[in-house]
């Protein structure tokens, strides 16, 4: 689901308010073609609940997945995702961009 930037940021704090643990990923880096620009962000709770958008299609879904896993281990991450890259063509980026997505935990 796309929203602006303030109703993203608003989710992640009322989430955050209702003892929910959260995630944010932003999309830190494009090159090429690329569905969002630099600076979109991504919201994710532990349930797997989000708004936003880095991406579209599958690659929003591997990040969601990836968030999960962060909440879970405290540990922020850079996610790649390419044409260049296997997994690219799996999830969906064949645009012939590539994008990087910085997901961390926030508190």
């Amino acid at each position: 689901m796309a929203a602006s930037d303030h109703t993203i940021l608003q989710q992640a704090a009322d989430w955050l308010r209702e003892g929910r643990k959260v995630a944010l990923a932003t999309v830190v880096e494009t090159w090429g073609s690329a569905p969002q620009p630099i600076g979109s962000q991504l919201v994710i709770d532990e349930e797997g609940s989000f708004i936003g958008s880095v991406s579209g299609g599958c690659v929003e879904g591997a990040v969601v997945t990836e968030a999960l896993d962060i909440i879970a281990s405290g540990k922020a991450k850079l996610l790649q995702f390419g044409v260049a890259d296997e997994t690219a063509w799996k999830v969906g980026l064949a645009c012939g961009g590539r994008i990087g997505v910085y997901v961390e935990p926030i508190h």
